[in-house]
């Protein structure tokens, strides 16, 4: 249907409903139900994600973050090179690790990157796609680092979605929610790790 077309149908479903334009969007009252869990959000985040097969070690500072990839690198057998957003803060990289900047490349092992918010409730990464933080670094390679405040912790879905409005942020390409490594249980019913993008997510979460 063309534009014409679908004008016409539309400005026919208007005089049928006795209004003379298209009516403004008008957002629903109130929330929807929300799964109740008790304890530190941190903590139910944590233990989450662990289920799905992800990470996380814990930090004291940003200082420790260049020293905390070197370490994990160096404990999957990865190369020490690896593949930054950079959206990330000002890092200490330790002697050694070669760092480069960009969109992942089909030859890069290991990404470190950014998240705008964690999911409590299921367990999971939000990321938006940007310049600075092109979601190839979250698929592409088999390594995935992820930098995560506390503060970044929301408890529900609902919780993302308002800290999103409130940033004033235009509306990403692609929002992202990331639970766990890429997994399939195509083949005979047995869980892969790794089908479709990173076969480790690894969490640096970090106070404040």
């Amino acid at each position: 249907m063309n534009n014409e077309g679908r004008e016409r149908v539309l400005a026919q479903i208007r005089q049928s409903l006795g209004r003379t334009g298209a009516a403004p969007l008008q957002p629903l009252p109130g929330t929807g139900p929300r799964p109740a869990y008790g304890g530190d959000v941190v903590e139910h985040f944590v233990a989450k994600m662990r289920e799905k097969a992800a990470t996380v070690e814990s930090l004291n500072s940003l200082a420790e973050v260049g020293r905390a990839v070197q370490r994990f690198l160096e404990q999957a057998q990865a190369p020490s090179r690896v593949r930054a957003a950079r959206a990330l803060p000002d890092i200490a990289w330790p002697e050694g690790l070669q760092v480069e900047h960009g969109a992942a490349r089909r030859e890069d092992v290991s990404s470190v990157t950014p998240c705008f918010a964690a999911l409590a409730e299921s367990g999971g990464i939000v990321t938006l796609s940007g310049a600075d933080t092109p979601s190839t670094l979250n698929f592409v390679p088999d390594n995935h680092i992820v930098l995560v405040f506390a503060t970044q912790v929301q408890r529900h879905l609902e919780d993302v979605w308002a800290l999103w409005r409130a940033s004033g942020r235009p509306m990403p390409r692609t929002l992202n929610i990331i639970s766990g490594p890429s997994r399939t249980a195509d083949i005979e019913q047995t869980i892969q790790l790794g089908a479709h993008g990173p076969r480790r997510l690894h969490i640096l979460l970090l106070p404040g």
